[in-house]
């Protein structure tokens, strides 16, 4: 009698093995991704290029005649309001975001985003009667007096019911939290709005912030990937110039809240990193955006584009148009814009796919993980 091949051997193995791995227990298609990407796929191109927009917003209260056709031809798959939207008073807004988000739909049936800063301490949209939280760097400093634990227990509180608060209003994304650690040379751009200079804390504490405003069945988008400079990217080119060793440590937070929390985004700022894409945007990176973003760390929700009319970008010699394109083609999901460049953006979007600068397949993928949070956060079925 011959003796079996290793091959051989193997094959009987996994027949052996067979019965205690049953059909069943193989791992299935998420259906919500599934229906998410039926629903991209069944869009026409101009729906698409709209669901790829978050933006800004003419109007308080009353929307001017301009802002109400951009909304309604265009589709966009979300809304980011300021405090010059929503400087009224708190029984008015549910109205105002209301009409706002039934006009995005009127074209599509998707209804968009409706998506704020809400981190605390200097970034506060709202006016009276609506809960500021306390600036992030504070918990930092009870987490020095009174405990860690005692800290991360009233971030998470204090993000649920301030979630609850912000939903109530139609309020279904926040901007939010700040994932970077405080490190002396950013300390100036992000003043109170991290959560201190430890990196365990930080991931930590946004942790519980994602925890908190996702029960309210608020989308967080942790900010912003991977890390600022000293410079400031509204006014300027930033640039990251640590190796790649360095930086893991530095985007820890960003790395422990994807794992643990699964938050529905990650906004990705305009700094250049030389270690992963010299003189290129992160924005714009495919490297740091697919590779890094999503290969290395895991991440599977929105990607979504700081706002493209910096000065980082205009640094870079491109209009907010082809930086758009680029950031898109890179990896990048959702691109912020204004009322202004609103209507150009998507022209350019829809002329890069015309030309085959932009597939289909990019952009139904784009959406489809923007349906998918949607459906996550209860704003469709």
């Amino acid at each position: 009698m011959t003796r079996p091949s290793l091959p051989g051997l193997i094959f009987l193995l996994l027949i052996c093995l067979a019965p205690l791995c049953p059909a069943e227990d193989i791992e299935k298609p998420d259906p919500i991704r599934v229906r998410a990407a039926r629903i991209a796929a069944a869009m026409d191109e101009k729906i698409l290029a709209g669901q790829v927009l978050l933006t800004g917003l003419d109007g308080n209260g009353t929307l001017p005649g301009a802002m109400r056709s951009l909304l309604r031809d265009l589709s966009p798959g979300g809304v980011m309001l300021f405090r010059m939207n929503l400087n009224m008073s708190k029984d008015r807004i549910p109205g105002f975001l209301k009409t706002v988000s039934d006009l995005a739909a009127a074209s599509s049936g998707i209804p968009p985003f409706m998506a704020v800063d809400h981190e605390g301490g200097i970034v506060h949209r709202f006016g009276d009667g609506i809960e500021k939280l306390p600036p992030p760097l504070s918990y930092w400093e009870m987490a020095q007096k009174e405990g860690k634990d005692h800290a991360l227990r009233i971030i998470e509180d204090d993000a649920f019911r301030s979630g609850k608060e912000i939903r109530a209003l139609g309020i279904s994304m926040n901007l939010a939290p700040v994932a970077e650690s405080l490190g002396g040379e950013n300390d100036a751009f992000l003043e109170d709005r991290s959560y201190g200079p430890d990196t365990a804390f930080v991931e930590a504490a946004a942790a519980a912030f994602i925890r908190g405003m996702s029960a309210a069945s608020v989308a967080c988008v942790v900010k912003h990937f991977p890390g600022n400079s000293g410079a400031d990217p509204h006014k300027e080119a930033s640039t990251l110039t640590e190796t790649r060793t360095s930086l893991e440590k530095k985007i820890q937070p960003f790395a422990g809240v994807i794992w643990k929390e699964r938050p529905a985004g990650v906004m990705v700022s305009h700094v250049i990193v030389n270690a992963w894409d010299a003189g290129v945007n992160a924005s714009r990176s495919r490297a740091v955006v697919s590779l890094w973003l999503r290969e290395n760390l895991g991440f599977a929700g929105i990607v979504l584009g700081d706002d493209f009319s910096m000065g980082a970008i205009s640094a870079a010699g491109l209009s907010e148009e082809d930086a758009v394109v680029e950031a898109l083609n890179a990896g990048v999901d959702m691109v912020m814009t204004w009322p202004r460049s609103m209507g150009r953006v998507h022209r350019a979007v829809l002329r890069a796919l015309a030309e085959g600068r932009i597939t289909r397949e990019r952009l139904e993928e784009a959406t489809a993980r923007i349906i998918y949070e949607k459906i996550r956060c209860g704003l469709m079925e």
